[in-house]
């Protein structure tokens, strides 16, 4: 009986593996390495300097909320202030937070339950353990894309579309985010896949994401894409929360829009009109603050800011052994 000739599996093209922009350093040794892209645009626009591939499509994720948000505003809700900010939100569900969904839900005839976010917890850990112990679980409501949902909902009823499939990538309202999505970027979406939140998710490259937020920052007076940007850097408490670095940045810094999401990709403009974005391969969502440390100081940045985002450290028992490092 002769032997089955073995199957060999023939490997499919790889590509060129992404540089390493951050370290983990454990007790003086180096146990991991995180890899991917970043990029950097320069007053004008024009790319000033990146590492890896920044033309290939990616997922921006909750970066995407700026864009989300100018729809809403382009379809004809009046929304300012903090309504807006919490609009393209990605909040820690902090009470000043939820207090808000609530309000703006009733503002509008709607209800948590119209929501199509998934149940969650707060996204900030210390506020999931508060939440927990209180004896409260899970909700929709609290999920940190509640306030986007919410602006959705409000901007459909407004304009008499459906309710029920306001996530539909071929509902009116998905058709205008993704219309802006290509009109900011100066690209168009490769690819349409769906965001944790349940939302049609709209993919960039990381130089069309920088590009985007340029675009924000730069825009007129007036416009949707200011309304947003000046929303979100006059209350960047509801972008994000009282312990985010988004918050921190935009406290420090006036004037810089900045905003994270999952996956570990970062976004963030600078009022000079210079702009950056980057993702880390593995999604370790941990890397961001010490590679957007790094980033900002080479841009010439120098603020006490930069020292609070980039101190991400190791423990040992109840004792710092090391910490995160950007490398490049």
């Amino acid at each position: 009986m002769t032997s089955p000739t073995p199957i060999v599996a023939t490997p499919s093209p790889q590509a060129p593996a992404s540089p390493v922009l951050a370290e983990v350093v454990r007790s003086g040794f180096v146990e991991g390495r995180h890899r991917g892209s970043l990029v950097v645009l320069a007053a004008d626009g024009s790319v000033e300097w990146s590492l890896g591939d920044v033309a290939a499509p990616v997922f921006p994720r909750s970066t995407n909320k700026p864009m989300q948000a100018a729809a809403v505003l382009r379809a004809g809700l009046d929304l300012a202030g903090e309504r807006l900010a919490l609009t393209a939100a990605s909040h820690s569900g902090e009470p000043f937070h939820l207090d808000l969904v609530r309000t703006m839900l009733a503002e509008y005839g709607l209800t948590a339950e119209q929501l199509q976010t998934p149940p969650d917890l707060p996204l900030d850990p210390a506020e999931a353990e508060i939440y927990l112990a209180s004896g409260l679980v899970r909700d929709p409501l609290t999920m940190n894309c509640s306030g986007k949902h919410t602006a959705m909902l409000a901007a459909s009823a407004l304009n008499g579309w459906s309710l029920d499939s306001y996530l539909d990538p071929e509902h009116p309202l998905q058709q205008l985010i993704l219309t802006g999505v290509q009109e900011a970027s100066g690209e168009d979406v490769a690819h349409i896949g769906t965001d944790g939140c349940g939302a049609p998710l709209m993919s960039l490259s990381l130089t069309g994401l920088a590009r985007a937020f340029r675009y924000f920052v730069g825009a007129a007076p007036g416009t949707p894409e200011r309304r947003v940007a000046d929303a979100m850097r006059a209350h960047p408490e509801y972008v994000a929360g009282t312990r985010r670095p988004d918050t921190w940045l935009m406290r420090a810094l006036p004037g810089t829009l900045s905003k994270m999401g999952a996956e570990a990709v970062q976004a963030l403009a600078l009022p000079d009109g210079r702009a950056l974005a980057f993702k880390i391969d593995d999604g370790a969502t941990r890397t961001l603050g010490p590679i957007l440390a790094r980033v900002l100081r080479r841009m010439g940045i120098d603020d006490p800011v930069l020292a609070r985002i980039e101190d991400v450290p190791l423990l040992g028992g109840a004792a710092r052994v090391g910490e995160i490092r950007a490398v490049f």
